[in-house]
């Protein structure tokens, strides 16, 4: 095996390791690395020359980057996210025909449109949308993704905070947790042009939380004025 090739192979061997055990200061200092190594390879993108090893380094690159996306959401840096995310796509869409099918593409494609419509980016889901097969839309990552669109934009926001319990990875966990914020910070919004006073219990139904603990921590946490002005404690 070419010996960069072997380099790039055994630090990603460490990487992943260091993932295993939760290590993500020296996860983020190997992807750096990694990266870096990256470069010399002509057959990735934009280059795509063909070389003897360029399958492998292709197949090898994206797994880098896959691995860098998913370590973005449990690091929880949605810049991160984004910046990998862009340097994979082009695996998926350029090199897609020259690669075997990655099991994780369309999980992580189903992430990318949960962060855009966590970060209220409608325009830019509905266009990474359109770029997708018809086999795609039916994968259960796509359709989660696009049913909580559809939801959010209907108001629906029951059906949106019950989505977390179906998520159809781990990994959307983060986002969805997000996703639940928003919503209730639009409902926290609703309700202080809607009421001039709301009962404990009123509050805690509108706001979908099962206790009043975590209504309460809600307030806390967010410091809502609107919401603990309206709300009675007793």
């Amino acid at each position: 095996m070419d010996p960069k090739l072997t380099e790039v192979s055994q630090l990603f061997e460490r990487f992943k390791a260091a993932i295993t055990r939760k290590d993500y200061d020296s996860c983020t200092e190997l992807l750096s690395h990694l990266k870096v190594l990256l470069t010399s390879f002509r057959s990735l993108p934009p280059l795509f020359e063909n070389t003897p090893n360029s399958i492998h380094e292709l197949t090898l690159a994206r797994d880098i980057y896959e691995h860098a996306v998913l370590l973005s959401v449990k690091i929880e840096d949605q810049d991160a996210f984004e910046r990998d995310f862009f340097q994979l796509k082009p695996y998926y869409t350029d090199a897609g025909s020259r690669l075997p099918p990655s099991p994780n593409e369309y999980m992580i494609l189903g992430l990318n449109l949960l962060r855009l419509l966590v970060q209220n980016r409608i325009a830019e889901f509905h266009t990474e949308l359109e770029l997708l097969s018809s086999t795609a839309l039916e994968n259960p990552c796509i359709k989660h993704a696009v049913e909580l669109e559809q939801s959010f934009m209907e108001g629906a926001y029951n059906r949106v905070l019950s989505a977390k319990q179906n998520v159809p990875n781990e990994t959307y966990g983060y986002f969805m947790d997000l996703l639940a914020k928003t919503v209730r910070d639009e409902i926290a919004g609703c309700s202080e042009k809607a009421y001039d006073y709301l009962s404990l219990k009123d509050a805690r139904q509108m706001l979908l939380y099962t206790s009043d603990k975590e209504l309460l921590q809600y307030i806390e946490e967010v410091n809502y004025f609107i919401i603990s002005h309206l709300v009675a404690y007793v």
